[in-house]
């Protein structure tokens, strides 16, 4: 189908150039996502025939912006029209029904039923439009507010072409799109890659997901832009060690990212081949008015740097400022705003403004780069969000609560007068300006600080602020001092706060004296603490007694062992052990081996499970042929149940230890497909539900052979193994009742021994449901023991008990023991292999 005429679409005023110009970049990629790849023939068709149905009657355009193809086309099509664009945040209602109401829109273009509509309202706009304006963005953090900035053709033509040339973009590149549409960072670098002729790779995926750098990397992108909150979150994934062959640049705006997170970030990039850019704006400049040039980064990592292609600054000189050589940032070029909306009559308004004064402190370095060092207004930028400090008192104040508020880069302070629940303020706050909780620090005084003229006096808040600070970097020497804690546990020297447990490499074995000091050093077990990041670990308020906690499944392998144990004595005859440890392994599997990491570090974290079960499992048996003949060969390559005799009498000890290699190897090859690993991350519950199906197929003899002896031990219990994974990834009561009713289903009768399958269903039940089960301290610590040297207890035991039998209490201690100190002797034996490793790596 031929591309529609552009002069047959466009009103007398024109569009803005790049979108007019869209055709003529041919068939070079415009937009990849995970669906296939549009060119710039499509990508201009689409957007013509959707510019037809809006016409060229110009009217005020609402699109609901979305990192998707449809909002994409919808945003192009009306500026290609000559329409003026409302653009409003998707996913949130409520600013939807708010700017919908106070601009009363001629077309509203958002997801329908039927995928995306077009609301025609009316045909004539009710509005009088300026011919210059072509966009209304709420500036960042208001985006339910009434007050917009009114952008021209020249605005968005100018400030594309200003990045395009400061960033060096090629027609060859591609931008993965981080940021939200709406935003006017995320807008900026779509409109700056069009105007270029290069391509977006459209998605809304988090850097936090693992699915995106596989994108990444199949779409071949050059580059992606982050607010300050985007780089923790790169630090969280590992983005250090990421192998991205075509990246050549990462940009970072929407608010001040700490310095030395700039030059850590530079320093990554010289040794990894790209350029950071710190770049500084605002949505009254349509996005950029600054950039730090990458070789400086590192030597004046706090400056915001030059003005772009275009622009200019000066200082204003500040009344009564201390610092003669600060003033008031003012910026002039062809990217500021027509001016702000505040209702509909203000959209007929031209130009109101001339240079934008931006509330920022600055002052200008000798090597001619310009500094931020403080906010003239109440304003605060926190994580990328501007905050209007009014709208939050405004909005407590609809609570019943007097409140005054002041921000800085990494917080919001709250102060609230009288009493009340910290909880809720900071709920409540953090909900009304997208903040995350843990930016919103809330004080409780009993009267509020006020200048005589009744204003709040926010230099004694900020002040007051200060002398909770003590308070405040509490967490910090917590974290300090857990830091040094999962040090000693992991054996690390690069632990930090903002990494968590499985960040770190914890597995199954190190997760059991980690989470029973972990509850003695904090008094409880927060849910999910294996994932939380270090800061976010508290203690409650006051420690408790004698009681506490024991995580489930730590408690579950710490009773199993004994009951084994006691059972092949016998001391007394408690069945059904082993096979619910095959469950809490898959459990284990679930958290620890399936980390949010991507794909190569999954195989990594299965392969070093592998590890530390094959090698001090294969040393054992070897060490016990040399003496003695118990074993075969095929019981130290753990293949006994495959190519072992079929009436040994000893060659069966290890079918558990054989059951888990085997599964592990296999999941390492599933996982290892990227189609599969996709698969599993896409729906993390239904696929080991699934897996369980098909591993049934064992568990009741669908073969036709005699399973228990025929088939190896991970076709026959291997069923186990998955339940228990979906233990793990079960969310929510549906999930848990669906796996409690398989394990409820599925057990009974796979032994004919009522007892051992109660255990077994009984002891899924508690992994499923309960997180942690009540304790005592003592209890914890025995516990803990037993559970970390589970897996050398199992493996020893048929070596000591034999010798026993006449002494069975004596038997079970002197097993026991032989287990945990040969646990001792295994994780020394690996922090001596992983510090010599470290050295050889050193001295290379």
């Amino acid at each position: 189908m031929p591309v529609t005429p552009l002069s047959s679409l466009l009103p007398a005023v024109g569009a803005v150039p790049f979108v007019r110009d869209l055709a003529a970049h041919g068939d070079r990629p415009a937009v990849l996502t995970r669906d296939g790849e549009i060119s710039y023939a499509e990508l201009a068709e689409r957007v013509t025939r959707t510019a037809a149905r809006l016409g060229v009657a110009r009217r005020l355009v609402l699109v609901v912006g979305a990192n998707t193809v449809d909002s994409l086309v919808a945003y192009l099509a009306a500026l290609y029209a000559g329409h003026p664009v409302l653009l409003v945040p998707g996913g949130n209602d409520a600013a939807l029904g708010s700017l919908v109401s106070a601009y009363d829109p001629d077309v509203v273009v958002g997801p329908g039923e039927d995928g995306w509509a077009i609301d025609e309202r009316r045909a004539a706009s009710a509005h009088t439009l300026h011919p210059e304006l072509a966009l209304l963005l709420s500036t960042s953090g208001s985006t339910g507010s009434p007050k917009l900035v009114r952008l021209s053709q020249a605005n968005l033509q100018a400030n594309a072409e200003a990045i395009g040339e400061y960033l060096g973009i090629r027609d060859t590149d591609r931008a993965a799109t981080t940021l939200p549409l709406h935003y006017c960072y995320g807008l900026s670098v779509v409109n700056s890659h069009l105007a270029r002729g290069a391509a977006l790779v459209l998605t809304d995926l988090s850097v936090a997901d693992s699915c995106f750098w596989e994108l990444f990397r199949a779409a071949r992108a050059t580059s992606f832009a982050g607010v300050p909150y985007t780089f923790e979150l790169l630090d969280r994934v590992g983005f250090a060690a990421m192998d991205l062959p075509h990246l050549r640049y990462v940009t970072q705006a929407g608010g001040r990212l700490a310095p030395d997170r700039v030059v850590r970030y530079a320093g990554l990039g010289r040794r990894a081949g790209w350029d950071l850019f710190v770049m500084y704006g605002q949505t009254e400049a349509t996005a950029r008015m600054a950039y730090l040039p990458p070789d400086s980064a590192v030597d004046h990592p706090a400056a915001i740097g030059v003005p772009v292609p275009g622009g200019a600054f000066r200082l204003a000189p500040v009344a009564d400022h201390p610092d003669p050589e600060v003033g008031e940032l003012v910026y002039a070029g062809p990217n500021v705003m027509l001016g702000y909306a505040e209702s509909p009559a203000d959209l007929a308004l031209g130009r109101t403004v001339d240079e934008l004064h931006t509330g920022d402190l600055a002052r200008r370095t000798a090597d001619g780069l310009y500094e931020i060092v403080g906010r003239r207004s109440r304003f605060a930028k926190i994580l990328g969000l501007r905050i209007d400090p009014q709208q939050i008192e405004a909005l407590l104040a609809g609570h019943g609560l007097a409140a005054a508020c002041v921000g800085g880069d990494d917080e919001l302070i709250v102060a609230v007068a009288g009493d009340g629940e910290p909880r809720r303020v900071r709920r409540l706050v953090a909900e009304e300006v997208g903040l995350p909780p843990r930016a919103v620090r809330v004080l409780f005084l009993a009267e509020l600080p006020r200048l005589s003229s009744g204003k709040p006096d926010l230099t004694a808040l900020r002040a007051l602020a200060d002398d909770d600070a003590p308070a405040a970097r509490e967490p910090e020497a917590r974290s300090g001092d857990l830091c040094r804690l999962y040090a000693e546990v992991l054996d690390r020297t690069d632990v930090t706060p903002e990494l968590s447990f499985v960040d770190l490499g914890g597995d199954s074995l190190s997760y059991v004296e980690m989470s029973v000091r972990l509850e003695r050093e904090l008094g409880h077990l927060p849910a999910n603490w294996h994932t939380l990041p270090i800061a976010e670990l508290r203690a409650p308020a006051r420690r408790p007694g004698r009681r506490r906690s024991l995580e489930t499944s730590v408690a579950l392998r710490a009773v199993a062992i004994v009951l084994i144990v006691g059972s092949h004595i016998p001391l007394f005859t408690v069945t059904g052990g082993a096979h619910l440890l095959l469950g809490v392994a898959g459990f284990n599997f679930a958290r620890f081996q399936l980390t949010d990491g991507d794909r190569r570090d999954r195989l990594r974290q299965i392969r070093s499970g592998l590890a530390r079960i094959v090698l001090p499992t294969t040393a054992w048996i070897a060490a016990v042929m040399l003496v003695r003949d118990d074993y075969q060969l095929s019981t130290l390559l753990l293949l006994n149940s495959i190519a072992g005799p079929e009436n040994g009498e000893t060659e069966w000890h290890f079918w558990f230890i054989e059951a888990v290699v085997h599964l592990l190897a296999v999941l390492a090859v599933l996982l290892g497909l990227r189609r599969v690993d996709r698969l599993e991350r896409r729906f993390p519950f239904a696929f080991p539900l699934g897996l369980t199906a098909l591993a049934l197929l064992g568990r009741y003899d669908v073969f036709g052979l005699d399973a228990r002896y025929d088939l190896p031990s991970a076709v026959v219990a291997g069923w186990l193994f998955t339940l228990g994974w979906a233990a793990a990834r079960a969310d929510g009561v549906r999930q848990r009742l669906l796996v409690t009713a398989a394990a409820v289903v599925t057990v009974p009768g796979f032994f004919d021994q009522p007892r051992r399958e109660v255990l077994i269903v009984a002891g899924l039940a508690l992994l499923t449901w309960l997180p942690t089960v009540p304790s005592l301290a003592v209890v914890n610590r025995v516990a803990g023991v037993l559970a970390a040297s589970s897996l050398y207890i199992y493996l020893t035991h048929w070596q000591v008990y034999p010798h026993l039998r006449d002494l069975p209490l004596v038997a079970l201690a002197l097993s026991l023991a032989v287990g945990i100190g040969y646990a001792a002797l295994v994780n020394q034996a690996w922090r001596w292999w992983r510090s010599l490793n470290k050295a050889w790596r050193t001295s290379r």
